[in-house]
């Protein structure tokens, strides 16, 4: 469920927070699950391009330890929110 996902995201962030760049603080407000096969999450922040790939991995293994993604391949996309572009 979505609110399940949002709640890993909120305890990831807050256990490893995102790195950013000086004066420009890479925000996530929320993610959700958009496929199944194979399970495919789209994260909405400010700035899409300043996630790291180091913190791409990471929010990759959260969601393979919390929600038991073992072995299975996961796409992960980064997106910018419509009024923000």
């Amino acid at each position: 469920p979505t609110a399940g996902l949002n709640k890993m995201l909120r305890e990831a962030i807050k256990n490893h927070p995102p790195p950013s760049k000086p004066g420009k603080w890479l925000k996530f407000y929320y993610a959700t699950q958009v496929d199944v096969a194979p399970p495919t999450f789209v994260f909405f922040c400010n700035d899409p391009a300043q996630v790291h790939f180091s913190y791409k991995r990471y929010l990759e293994n959260q969601l393979r330890e919390q929600f038991s993604f073992i072995g299975n391949p996961l796409r992960l996309s980064f997106r910018g929110r419509e009024e923000d572009e």
